[in-house]
């Protein structure tokens, strides 16, 4: 009851809802348009150019732009970062989704009364901290859901989850995470926790045999640094498909070691979690925002007046009901400024 869940399946007929609410209070929606460019003039928002997938490229005349684009907006990213407006890298988390049977998990959530109808599928959220300094936890948790493909650039793989509504598939997924910091990136660069997504994903594409087949391995071989050959009773959800490996050949070992702590220690919280055909899908890289585009009480950007860094792309969130908030408040500045 606290925490609601909407469902991917009904989440498509809920965002059109939003948008023709916003149609009918007199705002536009530009489908496959793409920011080009922001105006700048005494560092003042003036305008934007945006290209429709299929035409000209042209202008809107502005004075306030709210740049709520989202963790994977590469290309805005580097767009923001040659107008010279201040960035700086951001520490993330990295890991692989990692999925077991939904009845192991209400059996270890509910006890005896795993399988009533009024309880659904059970949840979990684990976290533990290593001696090595770095955070090991689960995010996004799916019950009864599905690890979805997630890449957003050419030659690349990145995995995610999803739950429908009603929750009745096989299996549960989370992200299991390692926390990464700007010393893990190798250069000061503002993009280069960017870089450092891309690496990851490209190794894991090629370890998945080049054709979005996901890098997968059994727990208890990667538990026991070995690769993979076969999938045991806990059957991958991820489409199009799946490749047995060791995703020691894609993830540094500094997050896979951490990992290996962290899926013992988290068993020891939730019996089962270690579970040997448990499977993990490599790579989920996507957590968080790899930047921060700067901003002061405001909430403007301190290189730009009119420009609104906002929600997780901006580094400002961490989720979905944060980066609502976020939004929020970005127009409550606008509102009263």
């Amino acid at each position: 009851m606290a925490k609601p869940h909407i469902g991917t399946d009904r989440l498509p007929q809920a965002v059109k809802n939003i948008r023709e609410q916003i149609i009918s209070l007199g705002g536009e929606v530009h489908f496959e348009t793409a920011l080009k460019d922001i105006k700048i003039k005494d560092n003042k928002v003036i305008g934007i150019s945006v290209k429709p997938q299929n035409g000209c490229e042209y202008d809107i005349e502005t004075d306030s732009l709210v740049l709520a684009v989202g963790h994977s907006a590469r290309d805005t990213f580097e767009m923001i970062y040659s107008l010279g407006i201040q960035m700086t890298q951001k520490p993330f988390s990295v890991g692989a989704r990692i999925e077991h049977p939904q009845k192991s998990i209400d059996v270890s959530q509910y006890g005896k009364f795993a399988g009533n109808p009024n309880l659904g599928a059970a949840d979990y959220k684990l976290a533990v901290h290593l001696k090595n300094g770095r955070g090991v936890y689960t995010f996004c948790m799916c019950p009864g859901g599905n690890v979805v493909a997630a890449a957003s650039e050419d030659d690349s793989l990145v995995t995610n989850g999803m739950s429908n509504f009603a929750r009745d598939g096989v299996n549960a997924n989370s992200a299991l995470l390692v926390g990464v910091d700007t010393n893990d990136f190798g250069s000061e660069h503002p993009l280069a926790g960017v870089e450092f997504q891309r690496k990851l994903e490209k190794a894991a594409f090629r370890l998945g045999g080049e054709n979005y087949f996901a890098p997968v391995q059994r727990v208890e071989d990667f538990l026991n640094s070995r690769k993979s050959k076969n999938i045991g009773s806990v059957k991958p959800t991820y489409s199009p498909g799946i490749t047995p490996c060791n995703l020691d050949d894609c993830l540094p070992k500094c997050i896979t070691d951490s990992m290996r702590e962290g899926i013992v220690l988290m068993d020891r919280k939730l019996k089962g979690f270690s579970y040997p055909d448990a499977i993990l899908t490599a790579v989920e890289s996507r957590s968080s925002s790899p930047v921060r585009i700067m901003r002061d009480d405001s909430m403007q950007s301190v290189s730009v007046q009119g420009l609104y860094p906002c929600g997780e792309g901006a580094g400002y969130a961490g989720g979905i009901i944060s980066a609502a908030v976020d939004g929020v408040k970005c127009a409550e500045k606008i509102i009263t400024t």
